[in-house]
């Protein structure tokens, strides 16, 4: 059944400076447009849509990829968001991409933003899909079972209390991935129940799960204690507070990430795809008379094949995260709408 499922993902890896493997997927024609993938929590390289007929229609050539301590990768204990991040960029190198469009969801959001602030000229536009954000306890007593729980043995630091409760779920979910994810989604609504219902989702969602936690729950748990704590002050690194960044967005301030002039995207960002027209800097009337100051560059974007929007991907996916009343943005071109045989499989986040 793997071999079926993952027909035509091809698995790679590379070794980190300090030793970790950090493993990837790609799946699509290595000329076409770039998609990053960051998968949800716990999701791995193998966490792909069940039908990726769409991404070949769009001639998408799809990176997926996975954090520390899921799949192939080498955990990296007390890890924040900015290791993770780092990697991403790692990867891009690796492969020769500069700028790519950015799409994750859920337990991915933070990482996303981390990867925003830290790489900004790696990033073209970013699509975040019901991100994770600091909750309050109100909100964390409406999440699943799972995820509720998790929050308060996090909040009180009981590391052993969260193994103990992931274990045997991770047991559940090696021995059988359907059963398991339904127990453990047990507030979800109708439909979400009839996209779990697809036998191909089925078969994506069991590849995924077992590789994902074939490691054990340390990777699991450090990303639950990450995605609890305070954003960005666990390992950001370096650039702007990813907290201080959905602040901002929250008071409408303009973000760090991404900056723009005049609302418009920084010329330097988006030089491959920019024209400057200068206006006249003068208008005469028939007397002669100046009519009209100097004024400086106008900047027009050009859009590239597939009229993709160049916006600032840290606002966007800033806005995204802490205003989840309001849709997304999105990349119109991307099939990631939830649908009965094509919803990402194994995110319990």
């Amino acid at each position: 059944m793997t071999e079926a499922v993952l027909e035509g993902v091809r698995d790679l890896s590379l070794e980190r400076p300090d030793g970790r493997i950090v493993a990837w997927s790609e799946f699509g024609d290595e000329a076409g447009l770039p998609l990053l993938r960051v998968p949800g929590t716990p999701g791995c390289r193998y966490s792909l849509r069940a039908d990726r007929g769409p991404w070949t229609q769009r001639h998408l050539r799809v990176i997926t990829t996975e954090r520390p301590g899921f799949g192939a990768s080498t955990r990296l204990p007390g890890r924040g968001f900015g290791a993770p991040a780092d990697d991403l960029a790692a990867v891009l190198d690796h492969l020769g991409l500069e700028a790519v469009h950015v799409m994750g969801g859920s337990g991915s959001a933070p990482h996303q933003l981390a990867f925003a602030a830290q790489h900004p000229d790696r990033v073209r536009a970013m699509t975040v899909l019901v991100g994770a954000a600091p909750c309050t306890e109100d909100e964390a007593g409406q999440m699943i079972g799972l995820n509720a729980d998790a929050h308060g043995l996090v909040q009180k630091g009981d590391v052993e209390g969260l193994r103990r409760l992931m274990e045997p779920i991770r047991t559940a979910m090696l021995d059988d991935p359907i059963v398991a994810f339904r127990a453990v989604m047990d507030r979800a609504p109708a439909a979400d129940r009839a996209v779990m219902a697809d036998p191909q989702w089925q078969a994506e969602l069991a590849v995924a799960s077992t590789e994902a936690l074939r490691q054990g729950v340390d990777g699991w748990a450090d990303e639950a204690f990450a995605l609890a704590s305070p954003m960005g002050r666990r390992g950001l690194g370096r650039g702007p507070d990813v907290g201080d960044l959905v602040a901002r967005a929250q008071g409408r301030k303009r973000s760090a990430v991404g900056r723009t002039t005049c609302g418009r995207p920084s010329a330097k960002r988006t030089a491959d795809h920019v024209q400057r027209k200068r206006r006249p800097s003068r208008r005469l009337s028939p007397s002669g008379r100046d009519t009209r100051r100097a004024t400086c560059p106008r900047v027009t974007l050009r859009r590239p094949p597939g009229k993709v929007r160049h916006r600032s991907p840290g606002n966007l996916a800033v806005k995204a995260l802490a205003n989840p009343s309001r849709s997304p943005a999105r990349l119109p071109y991307l099939p990631e709408r939830r649908a009965r045989s094509g919803q990402e499989p194994g995110d319990t986040r």
